[in-house]
């Protein structure tokens, strides 16, 4: 299979993550979308990434989507990462909801600071950093003193919240959610051992 990506995409990450817990091999086409020869529109008629290429042609696009296709048809013997229903799901899926929309918010801001200044609206802006701001207070409030966001390990729950993190410290770093949040820090750190996460980092 193929995904077309970007490499700082925090959507992408999410999916390079989840194909490196599944062991599942893949080839990767770094496309950013907004950049002038990308051929993304041609694959996904939204103009997004990520996508993925399945093995007979077939296109999926849209993160949560590909997740939940990825964690069907992971290596055999590799651990799920949304559970199959229940509570349980619906806990997993709603912490992905989350950190998703702090993305978008903080996607938003920046695809607003890259008009002319005269053309910005800072009342967006500020709309959108509240988003961001009530997120991480939510993300915050519900991980507690809990290791893992939900369950007794890793799901993909903290796999989206360690991308939503880790985009906030290269494109946002005026947030300061590590001064503010020892247990997002926490979480964060230890999801940054782990070698899925270490090889996915976003080049400078």
């Amino acid at each position: 299979m193929k995904l077309i990506g970007s490499f700082t995409s925090p959507y992408v990450r999410k999916v390079r993550i989840t194909l490196a817990e599944k062991g599942i091999d893949y080839e990767f086409t770094n496309d950013p979308p907004f950049g002038p020869d990308t051929k993304v529109a041609q694959i996904n008629p939204l103009g997004k990434v990520p996508a993925l290429i399945l093995d007979d042609g077939f296109i999926l696009f849209d993160s949560r989507l590909i997740v939940e296709y990825l964690d069907d048809h992971g290596a055999t013997g590799s651990i799920p990462l949304i559970p199959a229903s229940g509570t349980a799901r619906l806990q997993v899926k709603r912490w992905e909801v989350l950190a998703d929309g702090i993305i978008d918010a903080c996607v938003a801001i920046y695809l607003e600071r890259k008009r002319p200044e005269s053309q910005q609206s800072q009342d967006w802006m500020e709309r959108q950093q509240k988003k961001i701001n009530q997120g991480l207070q939510a993300a915050s409030a519900d991980l507690g003193d809990q290791a893992w966001c939900a369950g007794a390990a890793m799901t993909l729950a903290d796999i989206a919240l360690g991308c939503t993190l880790g985009y906030l410290d290269i494109r946002f770093p005026e947030v300061k959610w590590r001064a503010t949040y020892p247990n997002l820090v926490r979480l964060a750190d230890k999801l940054a051992e782990r070698q899925s996460f270490k090889t996915t980092v976003a080049p400078n």
